[in-house]
């Protein structure tokens, strides 16, 4: 079986931020992205995931180049975190190649 090395990058932010992420990660060059409800607590309190609660979380995971997780990294910190509560972190993960001769 063949590995290829790549960025996982990991944001958890409100979700009001959802529409403008998701139009940021294309432009950045993320071919897919996978965002699902997250709740929990923090240094800014608790968010508890509630479907009534204007102020729930997401995750927000892209599996991507480094060049790419390092781009999303840095416009988030720019454009988001003085105003939002997010927390991003990258990690190395290694994903299956599907196909032979895939990179």
């Amino acid at each position: 079986m063949n590995y290829l090395s790549r960025k996982l990058v990991t944001i958890v932010t409100e979700s009001a931020l959802e529409p403008m992420l998701k139009r940021d990660l294309e432009r950045l060059g993320a071919e897919g992205y996978t965002i699902i409800d997250a709740r929990g607590k923090g240094h800014r309190g608790s968010r508890d995931g509630n479907w009534g609660n204007a102020s729930t979380n997401i995750r927000v995971e892209v599996v991507c180049e480094s060049a790419v997780a390092q781009a999303i990294a840095a416009h988030c910190k720019k454009v988001y975190s003085d105003n939002y509560g997010m927390i991003l972190y990258l990690r190395d993960v290694q994903v299956l190649q599907e196909h032979e001769g895939e990179d």
